[in-house]
């Protein structure tokens, strides 16, 4: 095994820039929320082209927060997908509903739409679909498929009323900044959180964010109460406090503590910054790699399509621009599955790697393979196409510090991997 990791998985890619904006932050007195997380909701909305932006604590706090601004709770159904990480799945479980999982389709990584009509039932109060890797769903079919939902739906509040339908509350974790039929991720669904973990393409350490669509809500009454669904309930945060006179305050109801930091916000203000050339060079390495595997029995995830379906990897960024039908992903995972292997091979293939000094990973462990969703009662077996997708796929690195240089030794490292799990007689 070798004793040192040369290409790390997903390190995350900070500047100067960042660390100028945290030491502004720093001088300033205002370390928790403050006028930096502000300004970032106030640019995350002008990105995403959304009314407005809430910050959190984290991408699983600010889906909570949607569940539970939509009045969702104890005896109502939400479904996700069985191919995700356990965060899109446990705040349904925190605010007392009843989680349902559904296999993704056949060689896809995303739901199978045409299962939620035996899946959906009056119950069911909210789908939340994964924009995996970076790539967002077809919200067009998923809509059509709730669409030809022929039960009894009934709206519990207002919210749900307003949206007529069972509602759409994304996991675009992954997503920030991809684009589909020329819309962003956050203009689609009815609600659409995000991650800034330090894994992701866009980093506040720790943090999310959750938008709505335009014109559904009122913007100002819903991004009010997720301020105090995250600070207990307080009527006013530390900044309002500050005013003179200002220091009295209410507690609406026993709220939670999930906002974000000034320390924080001041990450993800230098990362907006750089955000549109950290995506293109994204777009690049992808399109390295597919070159450097075209020789390898592989399935790529693809993450640009033209209207017509094809590969839209190689465009340029002016061209992808232009086509307002063009499917961008945001490029966050390279996944890549090997065709007609096990799961066994899968594991040899990332032993080998990491002994040529490459870090790999695997997205996703399924739902129903872990004890918390077993003690539910989930089953693989019930999920042959989860677990298809599963059982060999192989995540290599891809995050902006990444030279080209890298990409050619991890796509080497993988060449060689692969012919040493064959030769051993792994299947």
């Amino acid at each position: 095994m070798s004793e040192q990791i040369r290409i790390p998985f997903s390190p995350p890619d900070i500047t100067e820039a960042e660390i100028a904006e945290v030491a502004d932050a720093l001088r300033s007195g205002w370390i928790t929320t403050g006028p930096k997380t502000k300004q970032l909701e106030r640019e995350l909305a002008d990105f995403l082209g959304t009314e407005r932006v809430a910050c959190l604590g984290s991408a699983t706090a600010a889906l909570e927060c949607a569940l539970r601004a939509l009045g969702i709770g104890p005896g109502d159904e939400v479904i996700t997908s069985a191919y995700t990480y356990t965060a899109s799945c446990s705040p349904i479980c925190h605010i007392g509903a009843t989680p349902v999982l559904c296999d993704v389709a056949a060689g896809s990584y995303e739901m199978d739409y045409s299962q939620l009509e035996r899946l959906v039932t009056p119950r069911t109060k909210a789908i939340i679909p994964v924009d995996l890797g970076g790539v967002m769903c077809d919200y067009d079919a998923l809509l059509t498929a709730i669409d030809a939902f022929g039960g009894a739906w009934s709206p519990a509040n207002a919210r749900q009323e307003a949206i007529g339908r069972i509602a759409v509350v994304s996991d675009s974790a992954h997503a920030l900044g991809s684009v589909r039929h020329g819309k962003r991720a956050g203009q689609v669904a009815d609600l659409s959180t995000f991650s800034f973990h330090a894994v992701k393409n866009f980093t506040t350490a720790e943090g999310g964010a959750v938008t709505w669509r335009a014109g559904l809500f009122d913007a100002e009454e819903l991004y009010h109460e997720f301020m105090l669904m995250s600070l207990h309930g307080q009527s006013k945060d530390a900044l309002a406090k500050t005013k003179a006179g200002a220091w009295e305050y209410d507690v609406a109801f026993p709220g939670w503590k999930c906002n974000m930091t000034d320390l924080q916000a001041g990450l993800g203000l230098a990362q907006m910054r750089r955000y549109p050339g950290m995506l293109a060079r994204r777009r690049a390495m992808i399109a390295r790699y597919q070159d450097n595997l075209a020789d390898m029995d592989l399935s790529i995830m693809q993450h640009y399509r033209a209207a017509d379906g094809s590969d839209a990897s190689r465009a340029d960024d002016a061209a992808a621009r232009a086509d307002a039908t063009q499917e961008s992903s945001s490029g966050h995972l390279m996944l890549v599955r090997l065709n007609g292997r096990g799961q066994a091979f899968r594991n040899r293939v990332i032993e080998h790697m990491a002994e040529a000094g490459v870090a790999t990973n695997v997205h996703y462990q399924p739902l129903p393979l872990l004890t918390a969703y077993k003690n539910l009662g989930f089953d693989i077996a019930d999920f042959p196409n989860v677990y298809a997708q599963f059982e060999n796929e192989i995540t290599l690195p891809l995050h902006t510090k990444l030279t080209d240089v890298d990409i050619d030794e991890v796509s080497r490292a993988l060449h060689a991997a692969y012919t040493q799990a064959e030769a051993e007689g792994l299947k």
